[in-house]
Parts: structure tokens; sequence; C-alpha cells
């Protein structure tokens, strides 16, 4: 197995860590492709109820490797990012994200696809697309509005404001805030075992049922702002801005 994520089951749940501290977590090809994989596995797996996905105590992900997407950028929707975010957006089982410190990028449009979101106060929560001369993606630019109203998703999406975790959860990015990075994973997995204990044929069913109604809508933001992020890592300003951040 691939260390930089690790997967633990135990008695139906599987813990997925993202394991690259030494980046912060960033996320390179190789973990898209890997992180895909698990989650496939975790959703065919009958042995499996419920997906916690964390990146361990102290941070959860800074985002997108910046060096990988300069050197091996997503060129089309086969790319390993965009089949991340199909296997995330078909789960028909529970997931569970409890993050403590950066989420940045992905870090955080991941979270708009998890049932339930447990944050520590150390969380740090920020989409710096526009700044990277890129886009929106895994369907931001829907959901945030939506959830969050025009004002607030703009002051995200455009304004490059970073949430605290207590912020995440009062403008309902997240539904618990716990004071440590122990203490969030600890209610993760209490979490997870309420949800256990449920009929599970059931849980899935009124989980598709919550995400049907906007699914075919959600699928063709995905995809719009998938080809537009391909078209804004080609233009001039993008590959500045990108390496202006890379250190050799």
């Amino acid at each position: 197995m691939n260390d930089l994520i690790t997967r633990d089951f135990n008695k139906g749940l599987v813990t997925l860590t993202l394991n690259r501290p030494d980046k912060l977590n960033a996320l390179n090809n190789t973990m898209y492709s890997l992180l895909g994989d698990l989650l496939l596995a975790a959703a065919e797996d009958a042995q499996v109820d419920v997906i916690l996905i964390t990146g361990g105590t102290q941070c959860f992900s800074a985002g997108n490797d910046l060096k990988d997407f300069l050197d091996s950028p997503p060129s089309d929707m086969d790319s390993p990012v965009f089949r991340l975010m199909r296997v995330v957006m078909a789960l028909d089982k529970p997931l569970i994200a409890a993050v403590s410190g950066a989420a940045i990028g992905i870090g955080t449009t991941l979270l708009l696809h998890c049932d339930q979101v447990l944050v520590s106060r150390s969380a740090k929560l920020r989409m710096p697309f526009v700044p990277l001369g890129v886009c929106p993606e895994f369907g931001s630019s829907l959901l945030l509005p939506r959830l969050l109203g025009h004002a607030r998703a703009a002051r995200l999406l455009l304004c490059n404001e970073m949430l605290s975790g207590q912020q995440a959860v009062e403008w309902g990015l997240a539904n618990e805030l716990h004071d440590d990075g122990e203490q969030c994973l600890a209610a993760a997995r209490q979490l997870a075992a309420r949800l256990q204990a449920l009929p599970q044929d059931a849980l899935r069913v009124s989980k598709r049922l919550l995400k049907d109604t906007h699914r075919a809508e959600l699928e063709a933001a995905v995809r719009r702002e998938s080809l537009l992020f391909i078209e804004r890592l080609q233009a001039p300003e993008t590959k500045a801005a990108l390496r202006a951040l890379v250190k050799d």
C-alpha cells in the first residue's frame, strides 16, 4: 500500500488519512489516483459502512500540489483529480471529514461533498483559486452560493477569505467544532459509530435521495468548472502565479 494515504479498517469504519506531512498533505496526481481507488474500493466493499477522511491532527490538506500542477497539469476529464471528484459524488455510503489545520483549495471543496464535517479550532479553510489564476472547482461555484448565499460565497471564491474552524461552523460549512485535532478525530469516530448502528440500506437510500435532487445539475457544474480549470492552467497569468509560489 502506498503510504501517501493510509487505510485503517475497524468494525465497518474505513479511515483514510492523507499522509504527506512534509508537504502539508498537498495532493498530487498519485494521491488523487490512490484516493479515488480507495474510495471506490470502500464503496464496493460490503463490510464497509462508513468512510472517514482526515489529514490527521495537524493539517487536513494544503490543496493541490502546485509543482505537480505545473509539471503534469490535468488535460482532460479522465485526469486523476476529476476521476476522484466523480467517485466522491457517486458515493452512497456516509462520508465524514475530520479537519484540523489547513484545508486549502480542494481541501475545502471536498468538504462540500461530505455528509458530516467536524473541525478543530485550528482549522483554516480557504479557496485561493483566483489568486492562482484558476477558477472554482468540484462544484463549489454551484454549492457555495446555495449554502451561503451569493455575498458570502463571493467572499470565499473571489476575495480569497479564510475561515476559522469556528467561522466554518457558524457559516454552515461544518457541523461540529472541537478544541483540538484529537478530540475532532474521536468525535468523528463516535459519529461514525452512530451511523453504523442504523439500518444500512435505509441509510444509503436516504443519502441517495438527499443527493439525487441536484445530482445532474452538480455533475454539469463540475464538468463546466473542470473544463475551464484545464483552460486556465494554460493561461500565462496562471503559469506565472504558480511559478512564483513553487520552489524547486
